[in-house]
């Protein structure tokens, strides 16, 4: 059974919005809803990447930046207008921040990562909510990382806002499930894509090492099955943690990893 024959109809009627959606994992989710029957929001900052992406899957893009409230409030509202309700949030616009040692912090790419990764989340989550309680429940599904469950030299910016994601999926979790609102966090490894490209290109600057041997030291022989972690794979267990298999799953924290160390 394929991954599209094993989803095929179960978000039929059902809005799904995901941020971030352009490239990468938001767009392997994106494409993942759609073919499950969903009606999908693609928003994010680049007009270009994200109108790609819904004509593909025959979705709507929206530009917004999530870091703005004024700009998350608007995704909102027209979310309200266009779609009539929303169903599931993906929360999964974020950047890489700065691979810098503590010393070296670029304390501007710090404060972009924070807005980002941590305030971006919890003000979707803030417009988000109401319009799941006016459809008696929904799912919301919070992408940190593995780290967020462990630091990382190298990364103490990314590393410190994936840790916050988990403590608001936590505490969300727990205001919101009398409300039959699930609230998860995916917490993927290294994922095959042009984040991670970019990220092993700044590590191959600020370590003056070659590409294949952080790759192979740092990411694939640390991972049990000796790989990357494909976009699909974690698409899947996002389409897991908003189906109804998921049911009473809330307040978790899911590694899609690969088995890494």
């Amino acid at each position: 059974m394929t991954s599209t024959d094993r989803w095929a109809g179960v978000f039929a009627g059902k809005t799904v919005l995901v941020t971030g959606g352009g490239s990468g994992i938001g767009k392997s989710i994106a494409t993942a809803f759609a073919r499950a029957g969903a009606r999908v929001v693609v928003a994010g900052r680049g007009r270009e990447k994200i109108e790609t992406v819904a004509r593909e899957i025959g979705g709507r893009a929206v530009v917004a930046d999530v870091a703005s409230e004024h700009s998350v409030k608007a995704l909102f509202d027209g979310i309200a207008q266009a779609e009539g309700g929303l169903d599931v949030l993906i929360n999964n616009a974020g950047v890489t921040g700065p691979v810098s040692r503590a010393q070296d912090m670029d304390m501007a790419q710090w404060d972009e990562t924070i807005a980002i990764n941590i305030r971006g989340v919890l003000t979707c989550i803030k417009y988000a909510v109401p319009m799941l309680k006016e459809r008696g429940g929904g799912a919301i599904v919070n992408m940190s990382s593995l780290m967020g469950l462990r630091g990382y030299p190298m990364r103490a910016a990314y590393t410190a806002t994936k840790f916050a994601v988990i403590g608001i999926t936590e505490a969300v979790a727990h205001e919101v499930g009398q409300d039959r609102i699930r609230v998860n966090a995916l917490c993927p490894g290294a994922v095959n894509g042009e984040l991670m490209e970019r990220v092993i290109a700044a590590r191959v600057k600020a370590e003056n090492k070659p590409a294949e041997e952080i790759i192979r030291v740092n990411y694939t022989d640390k991972a049990a099955l000796r790989r990357w972690v494909e976009p699909e794979e974690v698409a899947e267990v996002a389409l897991f943690l908003s189906s109804d298999a998921a049911a009473s799953v809330t307040g978790e924290r899911i590694k899609v990893d690969a088995g890494r160390l």
